[in-house]
This record gives C-alpha cells, structure tokens and sequence, in this order.
C-alpha cells in the first residue's frame, strides 16, 4: 500500500466516524486493534468512540495534518466542541473548547491495527481559567 492509498483510506475512516456510521467501522479498524496499549477489537474501539459522541454531541474529527509512511499514519486532530459534563476531569460543562489530538496509526491490512494517541488538555485548561 502506497503512502496516497493510506491517506485516502484514512479520510474515509474519518468521515465513517464522524457520520458515526458503526456499521462500516469493521471496513477501517483491525479485528485485534489496540488504542494507547490497550486491547479493544473492533467492538470496543466502537464502544470507546460511541461514548465520545455520547459525552460530546458535536465532535467532529478534522485533521489538520497527515502524514503517511506505510504503514504508518500520523495526524494532528483539531476540534472545537462542547463536552458534556466533566472531560479529561476538567469541568467543561458544555462550554465550547478548542485542542488538538496528535494520534499515530499502524496499519495492517488496510486498515488500523494500533492507534496511540495524547489530548492537549493543556489547551482546554487555559479556556477554562
């Protein structure tokens, strides 16, 4: 798989997600997949995702940078949204926020196999002071 059948592969996960399409998340997401070390399968990366939606009913996933070496992918996601509640035990309570999410993929197969990512929870908690 070539570095533009990787990029083209990832936008259309993102665009499943961000329709919350869970039918076709099995298309983009390896059976054995695991997100920051931790074990999920298909399942439950569409349990993690699921409740990200619950908790934030505006999240839209919007890289702002991709980077694909097969079989590789890094990106750098932008948002601007307001969780419910508290998020990353801040208490957002429904203010809009924005940050970035910088998230790194191996693929296998065609679709992600590992996912490790981290929250600039340093740009919410300057919002909120």
């Amino acid at each position: 798989m070539n570095a533009a059948d990787l990029r083209s592969i990832y936008q259309e996960y993102l665009d499943c997600i961000n329709a919350q399409d869970w039918p076709r998340l099995g298309d983009f997401i390896h059976h054995d997949v695991s997100h920051n070390g931790r074990p999920f399968g298909v399942p439950g990366y569409r349990a993690m995702l699921e409740n990200d939606f619950q908790q934030i009913p505006d999240l839209r996933f919007e890289a702002e940078l991709t980077v694909c070496e097969p079989p590789y992918v890094a990106a750098r996601l932008k948002f601007a949204c307001s969780p419910k509640g508290n998020f990353l035990d801040l208490p957002v309570n429904g203010r809009t926020v924005s940050f970035a999410e910088n998230i790194f993929y191996e693929f296998k197969g065609g679709k992600i196999k590992t996912a490790w990512s981290v929250i600039d929870k340093i740009a919410i908690e300057a919002q909120l002071s």
